[in-house]
C-alpha cells in the first residue's frame, strides 16, 4: 500500500491498486474529523464507517495514478 495525501484536506490514506477498477483504501486518520465533506455527511446523519471516501480524495487518488506515484500490481495504469 502506498500513501496518498487529499489534495483537499490534507488527510493521508494508503492505497493499493489491484486494477483500473479495483481500488483499495485504508485511513490513516479520522476522516470525520479531517475531511470537510465527511463530516458534513456525519453531521447529517450518515455513519463514517459506511461513508467510502469523498470526491476530492477519489480525484487525488485518480491523480497518484496519472503521475505514476499509485500503480497497479507494478504496471501503471491510464485513468
Amino acid at each position: 500500500m502506498r500513501p496518498v495525501q487529499c489534495a483537499a484536506c490534507g488527510n493521508q490514506v494508503l492505497c493499493e491498486k489491484f486494477s483500473p477498477a479495483h481500488t483499495s483504501v485504508q485511513w490513516t486518520a479520522d476522516a470525520a474529523v479531517a475531511c470537510a465533506e465527511i463530516r458534513d455527511r456525519v453531521g447529517r446523519g450518515a455513519t463514517s464507517a459506511r461513508i467510502r471516501t469523498c470526491r476530492a480524495l477519489r480525484s487525488s487518488i485518480d491523480r497518484a495514478v496519472a503521475d505514476g506515484t499509485l500503480e497497479a500490481d507494478g504496471v501503471r495504469v491510464d485513468v
